[in-house]
């Protein structure tokens, strides 16, 4: 365990606390058991270690540890967790739980048998909390975390401070927010830079390797976790990634399930069982149908690579622009909103609002008959209207 605590305080030692995610302020740190999901990458950890430093520094108290250390392979985690508390450890910190075969049942049993210990952990977006052994959708609160937005982007890489705005605000006010926005900067010098390479944190790390390492990322969450965690057989591995490679160069993709299956090599059912697999990863967003509650083998109307900068690793030259801007908008917007394909547009959100998305002379026909429709344009500082800039939807987390 002495090896762990070491390790624990160098990993605090060179946190950087300069930038801290939105969703900090989010999460309720009084709860004695807090999840954080979120895909490979878009800095779980980080998020963690931050909290740690800022509010217990080198305290006994805390004490933060992956799950994925070897120390484990011959120790419990309630072994350490006993130790622990018995010399005054109040609030333990898991990373990557996922790695741990029996974490759910041990978690349970560690909030159980300690009430005076806070537990928070994270773990991969496929982690099932209801699902799990031990069901611990009752007394955990579960946080999603995806990459950065915009607002997140320019505040951590430029020091350009953003007001975050909510879609309410966005639709009644965007002239007012693009004033108060073009006085700290000009959003478009930089947001085509945000779609290439400015979702993932680690970018800064490494700008000349980052496409290496997003590309690197993909494969791990392929190739370990669907096949840890959903049971995917690595003979289908290869034909995924096609298939992602298939969706970045589309315009968007429209899915024809059987004969995709029937190119894959496997059942109907088993694609569209994939395809939901990717979506749970934060690898792909799956548009469905207006109508209806989604299931399991439900066919998706439409399919996004899970953010833009996907796109540029998997489908190298030949991104399209539509695709581009829908999968912006798809990212964005639905990580607090719900999104369905629209018979009359690209997106509807929350079952009120009816987006069309294109450049800054997309002409507003398709959407004159509809109530509370809106066109989010590329390439434009300003709107007017109910067409507003397409950059401003980054500014919502």
């Amino acid at each position: 365990m002495d090896s762990l605590i070491e390790k624990y305080h160098h990993r605090l030692a060179l946190t950087d606390t300069a930038f801290i995610r939105s969703l900090a302020d989010r999460i309720d740190w009084d709860s004695r058991l807090i999840g954080i999901k979120g895909a490979r990458g878009v800095g779980k950890t980080t998020l963690m270690l931050q909290y740690l430093k800022h509010n217990y520094g080198h305290s006994d108290a805390a004490l933060y540890v992956s799950l994925d250390n070897m120390w484990f392979a011959d120790h419990r985690l309630t072994e350490l967790t006993d130790n622990f508390v018995k010399h005054g450890g109040k609030h333990l910190f898991l990373d990557e739980v996922h790695k741990y075969p029996s974490w759910s049942q041990e978690i349970k049993n560690i909030y159980d048998d300690y009430p005076d210990l806070q537990i928070v952990f994270t773990g991969s977006s496929l982690l099932e909390i209801l699902n799990a052994r031990a069901d611990l959708s009752r007394r955990a609160d579960i946080y999603h975390m995806q990459g950065l937005s915009f607002r997140e982007y320019m505040a951590m890489y430029h020091g350009i401070s953003l007001p975050t705005c909510s879609l309410e605000d966005m639709l009644e006010h965007h002239t007012e927010i693009s004033v108060d926005v073009t006085s700290h900067c000009r959003p478009l010098q930089f947001f085509a830079d945000y779609l290439q390479h400015g979702y993932y944190p680690y970018y800064g790390e490494s700008p000349q390797r980052y496409p290496i390492r997003l590309e690197e990322t993909v494969n791990m969450i392929l190739e370990i976790e669907l096949p840890l965690l959903r049971g995917v057989e690595h003979a289908y591995i290869h034909k995924l990634k096609q298939l992602m490679q298939i969706i970045s160069q589309s315009a968007p993709f429209i899915p024809n399930i059987s004969k995709l299956a029937e190119r894959i090599g496997v059942s109907r059912a088993t694609l569209t069982s994939y395809l939901k697999y990717l979506e749970e990863t934060d690898l792909l967003i799956s548009l469905y149908k207006e109508s209806g509650g989604m299931t399991v083998l439900q066919k998706p109307e439409k399919i996004y690579l899970e953010n833009s900068n996907l796109m540029f690793v998997l489908g190298t030259d030949r991104v399209n622009t539509g695709n581009l801007r829908e999968t912006f908008l798809a990212n964005q917007v639905s990580f607090e909103h719900t999104l369905k394909y629209s018979s009359t547009a690209d997106f509807l959100v929350d079952d009120k609002y009816t987006f069309e998305i294109g450049g800054k002379n997309k002409p507003k026909h398709q959407i004159q008959a509809t109530e509370n429709a809106y066109i989010a344009s590329d390439d434009i500082e300003f709107g007017a209207f109910n067409r507003i800039p397409m950059w401003m939807f980054g500014l919502m987390y």
